[in-house]
């Protein structure tokens, strides 16, 4: 059963349908998340950098999910924007062993919670610091500072130190945002009285 199976079964919805934005640079991680996030009898055994994007869909017993994983490759970056509307939560992978390119990390996030469609929304935004595994890795803290996470008021926002290769840390960033989407599900509903 993969990590998506659980989270449907938590959220106890009916087969809602759940848009998550993966973005981050290239070489952080997204792809091998995304594949850890899956049915294990659906997970790839290898893994290839994405050109473009690709859209994982599979099913559990309550969810329907679309996982659209954007290439972080600058010239692909600009393809981000046009699935913002339709995305109800977004992942945001950061290579932690990568401070070099941390300043173009935050300029990208930046750009992306400043864009007028994602600005407005209360979308729940989940940071995975990856590759804690590598000796230069900075920590979860450390990434939260250098990319101000804290200054990001108007939506719910939570980081995770994660291990994308051995699925560490994956669950716990799933359990926030299965949490963060359920409310939002339940305060819609709400409105909708």
């Amino acid at each position: 059963m993969g990590l998506l199976d659980k989270l449907s079964g938590w959220l106890g919805l009916r087969k809602k349908e759940v848009n998550v934005l993966c973005l981050g640079l290239d070489n952080s991680g997204k792809t091998t998340i995304i594949n850890q996030l899956k049915p294990s009898n659906t997970q790839a055994q290898e893994i290839v950098p994405t050109i473009g994007f690709n859209i994982e869909k599979f099913k559990s017993s309550s969810l329907s999910f679309t996982v659209f994983d954007m290439s972080g490759q600058s010239r692909y970056r600009n393809l981000w924007e046009h699935y913002y509307k339709e995305s109800h939560a977004i992942i945001f992978v950061i290579d932690s062993g990568d401070k070099l390119r941390m300043v173009v990390a935050k300029e990208e996030l930046d750009t992306l919670l400043n864009h007028e469609d994602i600005r407005s929304k209360k979308m729940p935004v989940l940071f995975f610091a990856n590759k804690m595994d590598l000796r230069d890795a900075v920590s979860s803290v450390k990434v939260s500072q250098m990319l101000s996470l804290e200054n990001i008021k108007d939506k719910p926002w939570h980081i995770c130190a994660s291990n994308a290769i051995k699925g560490e840390g994956l669950q716990e960033g799933l359990d926030w945002l299965q949490e963060q989407i359920a409310q939002s599900h339940q305060n819609n509903e709400h409105v909708n009285d």
